[in-house]
């Protein structure tokens, strides 16, 4: 195990423009108790190059630096996880950055209320401006991913730090050709069958969000990445304590996910065959509505 507490992953790709900014928030960091883990998926500019000039530099902390085969965001969090030899772990997008004191919040939560009962921290995601996105998590100490979404209705972004050890259970995640939008959520969701999170309601990480591009940018890949979402769907739906309309939702989401990959077996392959069959009709209301937005955005 490394001296250090915590890896700062970023996956990257072509990002060499906007890198120096996640790298200059970690310079600003009030604890240099952290490793720093880029995984570059396949770039073509010059991401590797500048990389290396920070390693030859940087004397306050370590940088790694690994490049493989474009595989998409999932793909990276594999390798990431692969190599993490730290009790913690976060993700940090490439046009992302930490506070100052994002370290420093992380780490000292941690030592006081970490322990073998949490699979980690949840804070909060800021936009620029410095609000939060979707306001303060719940007041509890604890909870799971899951209740998040179901029982306290947040609908805001959130930052996760693992123990490593949990991730590297259930990694790596699937795989499917020529999909490169399979959401790290899977893992997540996979270590969230077991353990919960504690809250931590600071900022753990300022997020350039543009909403309507993230809105525009999931239909595209409800259809260019079919078998990913569905493998999602599936999780989603056998996930302990859910709620009946939160499953049968994922149900929805099932079946027109696999209309979309041209699975016919969809209902032999589904953990709930009887829900999915009675969800059959809304999943294709769904489908012709995804691809009604698609052609609209496309239009647009």
């Amino acid at each position: 195990m490394s001296k250090e507490v915590l890896t700062i992953f970023t996956a990257t790709y072509n990002r060499a423009y906007c890198l120096d900014v996640n790298y200059q928030a970690l310079k600003r960091q009030t604890n240099k108790n952290f490793k720093w883990l880029i995984i570059d998926d396949g770039s073509t500019d010059l991401t590797e190059t500048l990389v290396k000039k920070w390693q030859e530099a940087e004397t306050d902390f370590i940088i790694e630096y690994i490049y493989k085969e474009n595989g998409g965001l999932h793909t990276g969090y594999n390798k990431a996880i692969e190599i993490i030899d730290t009790e913690l772990c976060v993700c940090i997008d490439s046009d992302d950055f930490m506070p100052d004191n994002g370290v420093d919040l992380i780490i000292n939560h941690w030592e006081l209320h970490g322990n073998s009962n949490y699979a980690g921290i949840i804070g909060l995601d800021f936009l620029l401006n410095g609000n939060s996105i979707g306001g303060d998590l719940p007041p509890v100490k604890s909870l799971f991913l899951l209740e998040l979404v179901t029982k306290y209705k947040y609908k805001g972004d959130t930052k996760v730090v693992y123990r490593t050890e949990l991730l590297k259970k259930v990694a790596p995640q699937p795989t499917f050709n020529n999909e490169k939008n399979f959401n790290p959520i899977y893992l997540m969701y996979l270590v969230d069958r077991e353990l919960p999170l504690l809250v931590l309601n600071e900022n753990l990480c300022f997020v350039d969000y543009q909403a309507n591009g993230m809105s525009n940018a999931i239909f595209s890949q409800f259809s260019n990445s079919p078998n990913s979402f569905s493998a999602l769907r599936k999780l989603y739906m056998t996930m302990p304590n859910a709620p009946f309309v939160y499953v049968f939702k994922q149900n929805m989401h099932y079946v027109s996910s696999n209309i979309f990959a041209k699975n016919i077996k969809f209902i032999k392959e589904s953990p709930m065959k009887f829900l999915t069959i009675t969800a059959i009709p809304f999943g294709i209301l769904l489908h012709f509505y995804i691809l009604f937005k698609l052609k609209k955005n496309n239009l647009s």
